[in-house]
């Protein structure tokens, strides 16, 4: 009888794929103080300033409730820093400080090696067709 293992299904591997980079991205940032999820955040930040909590939370894939905790991390080690939103004085925006931009170029080259790593054995056509469907798979759950 001969059997005939169906493939591991997509979200499977997907979750494969993250796991493994956050645990590189783990390794890679643990000198600076901050965790894989910090250096997301700060990234996000670097991207788009000036986001209230909950925006910073959805972007940076984590829930409402652990980015109070990430945000007073990185505010304590002065990385960010928070504000009134001054069209909303009960909101608070949270800013990239100097030192959090900093910190972002000091891992701009490392964190590209490891995408570099990661699509290594893909051609160009091939990572660019990989990054499209990650952007397209991503847009149709969204």
């Amino acid at each position: 009888m001969v059997s005939t293992k169906a493939p591991p299904s997509l979200l499977y591997m997907v979750k494969q794929v993250e796991l493994v980079v956050r645990s590189h991205l783990d390794e890679l940032v643990r000198p600076a103080g901050i965790t894989a999820l910090q250096y997301t955040s700060l990234t996000v930040l670097e991207r788009h300033d000036g986001l209230s909590a909950a925006q910073l939370a959805r972007d940076s894939f984590v829930t409402a409730q652990s980015i109070a905790d990430l945000v007073r991390s990185l505010e304590n080690r002065g990385l960010v820093r928070r504000e009134r939103n001054p069209r909303n004085r009960r909101e608070l925006l949270i800013l990239l400080t100097d030192a959090g931009r900093e910190l972002l170029d000091r891992f701009t080259e490392p964190v590209r090696e490891l995408e570099e790593r990661m699509i290594r054995d893909l051609t160009s056509h091939q990572a660019d067709q990989f990054r499209q469907s990650l952007s397209k798979a991503w847009h149709a759950l969204s």
